[in-house]
């Protein structure tokens, strides 16, 4: 079965204009990089190393611990850590690469340094409205189950698959399964499943891919997650709706490592009805309530997260922020539940 080409001949001329001319390469992803984030930049600096560029991946934030093992991983620049390095890199780059994200604010205070660059932008993105400044060209495909997906079509379409090692397809595979629940949502569409068989042509392991994301976990980490789910879950509207809230002191008594609430939003859409799981963590930096909304069906995260979270997404997941303190962004996590209150208890 054959892949649908995704780039317009347009965008295909423009693409191998910018890699032919470009030397030094930036690849980029979003504040707090995620498996898709970091797979897809992990796997697009190595074709683009492949074909003789120079390349640095630079993440403005660190990424999560679970993620650590992935080939290349260690080579990272984080910004927040590297500022100074980090901001003469991108001024000396010749085109900046932006994965997973579609404006320049998902990248923090490095966005307004990636702006001010010199080099040229190619943006590669699933998620929806990317901003038409972000980039010179921007390859956007938000039924794409991610990021990943999308790496590795345009590699393909220019030409690149031979290119693609062992290595970048692990990190391409993790991507595309840690964005998608290890294929639980978002993954019905024929050509996910043509690229999972062509990346495992590569010689790549998905078992053990798949113990290296979800089963290397510490011992407070699993405690904890017992700890949420009994102490600190509650529902709403006949058990269509669930909320739990994590907060700075929890996470020091259970020795939280960044990433440990990984995945944690999921496990109450196991409930039989579910429609919508909503989590609220208070940031370690920041004074800030992170939130993330997880949904089934068609039920609209993305617009629940604009509407009430400062937030987006994708349909069946999305996040957002809330200003300090918890106990307010619990309320008015309560109001958006009330407000979708007939859509929630609809059949």
């Amino acid at each position: 079965m054959d892949i649908p080409q995704i780039l317009t001949p347009t965008q295909l001329i423009q693409l191998m204009q910018l890699v032919k001319s470009a030397r030094r390469c930036v690849v980029c992803a979003h504040r707090g990089p995620d498996g898709d984030a970091v797979g897809s930049s992990l796997g697009m600096a190595e074709y683009l190393r492949k074909i003789g560029k120079q390349v640095n991946i630079i993440f403005p934030t660190a990424f999560p611990d679970f993620l650590r093992w992935m080939p290349g991983a260690a080579d990272t620049i984080i910004f927040e850590e590297r500022e100074s390095e980090a901001r003469q890199l991108i001024k000396e780059a010749d085109l900046i690469v932006c994965l997973d994200f579609g404006q320049l604010s998902r990248m923090a205070e490095m966005g307004a340094v990636v702006a001010a660059a010199k080099a040229k932008r190619i943006c590669i993105d699933h998620h929806l409205d990317p901003d038409p400044a972000v980039a010179d060209v921007i390859v956007s495909l938000p039924q794409a189950c991610s990021t990943c997906e999308l790496v590795f079509r345009v590699i393909d379409e220019l030409g690149g698959y031979e290119r693609i090692s062992r290595s970048a397809a692990a990190c391409l595979y993790t991507g595309m399964m840690t964005d998608t629940g290890a294929f639980a949502y978002n993954s019905s569409r024929s050509e996910v499943y043509v690229i999972i068989a062509r990346l495992l042509a590569k010689g790549i392991d998905k078992d053990r891919i798949y113990r290296h994301v979800y089963y290397n976990y510490s011992e407070h980490r699993l405690r904890f997650v017992g700890y949420v789910m009994n102490e600190k879950l509650q529902f709403y509207c006949g058990h269509r709706a669930s909320l739990f809230t994590i907060t700075r002191e929890e996470m020091k008594r259970f020795n939280y490592l960044r990433g440990d609430a990984e995945g944690l939003v999921n496990m109450p859409l196991q409930v039989k009805g579910m429609k919508l799981s909503v989590s609220l963590r208070e940031d370690t930096e920041k004074d800030v309530v992170r939130v993330s909304l997880r949904s089934v069906d068609d039920f609209p995260c993305n617009e629940m997260a604009a509407r009430f979270f400062n937030g987006g997404g994708h349909l069946n997941a999305s996040g957002g922020e809330l200003p300090f303190p918890l106990s307010e962004a619990v309320k008015t996590v309560e109001a958006a539940i009330a407000a979708y209150e007939d859509r929630l208890k609809a059949k």
